[in-house]
């Protein structure tokens, strides 16, 4: 009987917050259904990092900065196809609101046709141009000398990441985030148990350090690609296909649809990406010492963006569906629930970031020099988590929406306008030197919070066709 008095808090806080009523509870449930298998699932690739990292880690600051340079690149091979993965959940969404199953398998196969080919060029690309790639990012010799072997051995699964990606991207665009989340969880045992196996040497394999780290992740992708594609041989399953048939049936039109709404996208990942390694290059020339503190926050950091991401997930995913079927009002109470939730629960992050920030940090490294240096970082990040959940979920409702040239447009601003002006003025005439970039971060991104919710206010995203 004593518990009464705190659930009956608890019950009335989230009707207010929420606003619950008989209109509101579905949609709620709905955001909630969606967004918890994406939380679980970002959940597990979390776990599946803070091992890699950590085990990495443990081989000392060089590796941690080879691992950590490396994966910049990689964030920007990422962008085009996760563009195309955009304008995938987009009519996939739209096709599913419509009850247009058949059509949202149709925009499935051709979007796997286009990213294994686009995926087989940019794998080889990547594998020739590593060392290049290392010099670009400022890397000191021995740095790069890890960092390009680590490449080298992640190229190969990601032509595998690309198809894994597209698949798992319909799914939750017709609103299957389950699927996804079981397929991750397998992959991600595996991943974990060949980190151990191959990075540290067991069962009479030799240790291979960062190499290990790479080729576990190679294998992992490739048995996560083959299980997802099988999923959808099921007739009973959310979204269906016979990929021979659908192959035959190409359509043009549709893909050239796609292509006018990814292409937007790819641009605002390859934008971001490409800022995001510039930010990285202004890091590096601080020194290995500094880039491994910066490396570690942003992997702690990483931890908010479960919930997160699992919001804006629900966000697109919700949007689409309600603008195929024609409900606007319920495409717009979707974002706000679901932008509350984001902010709600990445601000609880942030809170934990300022107060325990050395806890987090010891999931990764235990030398006391990079933790003093990365524990001031993430006090600072801990005030970019709600203007950073904001625009998660604002951006995400307008993707789904197909309104992905505000959201490119906004990327520009904050990165390139704000972001590495900002931490250049702040590292070369302020001598901030690593806070200086941090707080670049916490103004780019309250700078992109403004920017979409004055565009979700304006509501002309819920008139675009596509």
């Amino acid at each position: 009987m004593q518990d009464l008095p705190l659930k009956k808090f608890f019950k009335e806080f989230f009707k207010k917050v929420f606003n619950i009523n008989e209109e509101t509870y579905p949609v709620l449930k709905s955001i909630w259904n969606l967004a918890w298998p994406v939380v679980i699932e970002q959940t597990l690739a979390m776990v599946s990092q803070v091992v890699d990292m950590a085990m990495v880690g443990r081989l000392g600051a060089t590796s941690v900065a080879a691992v950590g340079l490396s994966m910049q690149p990689f964030m920007l091979i990422n962008s085009i196809i996760m563009g195309l993965s955009v304008g995938t959940t987009t009519f996939c969404a739209r096709a599913k609101g419509a009850k247009n199953d058949e059509e949202a398998g149709l925009v499935l196969v051709e979007s796997m046709i286009f990213s294994f080919i686009l995926g087989l060029l940019l794998v080889i690309s990547g594998f020739i141009f590593a060392e290049k790639i290392l010099d670009f990012m400022n890397a000191e010799e021995k740095v790069k000398e890890i960092g390009a072997v680590y490449f080298r051995a992640m190229m190969p699964g990601m032509m595998f990441f690309f198809l894994f990606t597209i698949i798992t991207a319909a799914l939750r665009g017709v609103g299957d985030t389950k699927t996804p989340m079981i397929v991750n969880l397998q992959l991600n045992i595996i991943h974990i148990i060949l980190n151990y196996i191959l990075i540290f040497g067991k069962f009479g394999i030799p240790a291979l350090g960062a190499l290990g780290a790479g080729i576990s992740t190679s294998i992992s992708r490739f048995i996560g690609a083959m299980i997802i594609f099988y999923k959808l041989k099921n007739p009973k399953g959310v979204l269906y296909i016979e990929f021979l048939k659908l192959v035959k049936r190409f359509n043009y039109d549709l893909f050239k649809r796609i292509i006018y709404i990814s292409v937007p996208a790819a641009l605002e990942r390859i934008i971001s990406s490409a800022g995001q390694m510039q930010y990285a290059r202004q890091v590096a020339s601080l020194g290995t010492l500094l880039y491994a503190a910066h490396s570690i926050s942003i992997n702690v950091e990483s931890f908010s963006y479960m919930p997160g991401i699992g919001f804006a997930t629900a966000a697109t995913a919700l949007t689409g569906l309600k603008l195929g079927a024609k409900d606007f009002q319920g495409a717009r109470i979707s974002v706000s629930i679901s932008n509350r939730m984001a902010v709600i629960t990445m601000g609880i992050m942030g809170l934990l970031f300022f107060i325990f920030p050395v806890f987090f940090l010891r999931i990764y490294t235990d030398d006391p020099q990079i933790i003093e240096r990365a524990a001031v970082l993430l006090r600072i990040v801990a005030f970019t988590q709600i203007p950073e959940a904001i625009s998660f979920v604002i951006s995400g409702a307008l993707k789904g929406a197909g309104d992905t040239r505000f959201v490119l447009y906004v990327n520009i601003v904050g990165m390139w306008i704000v972001r590495l002006s900002l931490t250049s003025l702040f590292m070369r005439y302020f001598h901030l030197s690593i806070l200086g970039a941090w707080i670049a971060m916490f103004i780019d991104w309250v700078v992109r919070a403004i920017l979409y919710f004055y565009r979700l206010k304006s509501e002309k995203w819920q008139f675009l066709k596509i």
